[in-house]
């Protein structure tokens, strides 16, 4: 578990003495860091953050659920899983913990374990957002098709808020239910157009689905929105050469975030 040794809590003399210079930094201050991270799909950075905070407070649940999604978000699955044991040494009902072990479980392909603890994560305390999307999650994974209402009830618990359809968008992304991503991403844009992260998404899901006029545009205007985004100028270029377009398949799959 490779990083654990940097996630570890430990006193670094060199970096207190720079925060006392920039002022003082708790667990609130570290949590909305890892929330802007979060936002803008940053996931290393959002790590980084949520470890800050329990450096502040090692019984931070927040930011224990927080390192077990950025990991999971970067398909560090099996770390995943041991950070959320060791979270839920702390924490052993938790239902946001144990949603979070739920989905890299499913994703390591342990679907039975994954899906007990879907349940007891909506018997400790009725259902959030973020419940019903690890249930969905895990119910792609085991192919059921119930996943659907899932989905569905995790963005109508968060009415016009983009971040969510955003996030149920990245899960049929992830198991190439392009489509019906498509249709979620266009729900977030809907309700925030501001969004780079969405029209990056937008235009994956675009191009994945041999829309490659539509996926051009979609990267431009993540361009405009945030000109630093290398992973939109990335699929820009190779869109811009058609001899490219037939092996583009495999290419978005390689992109980051994928």
């Amino acid at each position: 578990m490779s990083r654990f040794n940097n996630l570890e809590f430990q006193s670094d003399p060199e970096r207190a003495g720079l925060l006392s210079q920039e002022g003082p930094r708790d667990e609130t201050h570290y949590l909305a860091e890892a929330q802007r991270a979060y936002v803008r799909a940053d996931f290393e950075q959002g790590l980084r953050h949520f470890a800050r905070a329990l450096e502040e407070n090692p019984r931070s649940a927040a930011a224990w659920t927080g390192q077990v999604r950025m990991l999971t978000e970067l398909q560090e699955y099996r770390e995943a899983k041991a950070w959320a044991d060791k979270a839920l040494e702390h924490h052993p009902n938790h239902p946001e913990l144990l949603a979070a072990k739920a989905v890299a479980l499913g994703r390591l392909g342990d679907l039975d374990e994954a899906m007990a603890l879907s349940d007891a994560a909506f018997e400790e305390r009725g259902s959030s957002p973020y419940l019903w999307l690890a249930r969905a999650d895990v119910l792609l994974a085991r192919g059921e098709s119930r996943a659907d209402y899932c989905l569905e009830k995790a963005v109508g618990l968060a009415p016009h808020d983009w971040f969510f359809a955003w996030l149920a968008a990245r899960v049929r992304k992830f198991y190439r239910q392009f489509a019906g991503a498509l249709k979620l991403l266009q729900q977030a844009i809907a309700w925030d157009a501001g969004q780079f992260v969405v029209w990056l998404d937008l235009a994956r899901c675009q191009a994945e689905l041999g829309c490659f006029v539509v996926a051009r545009e979609s990267f431009r205007q993540a361009i405009d929105l945030n000109p630093a985004c290398n992973e939109a100028h990335t699929g820009l270029n190779h869109l811009r050469h058609p001899g490219l377009l037939g092996r583009l398949g495999g290419l978005w799959r390689r992109l980051k975030g994928s």
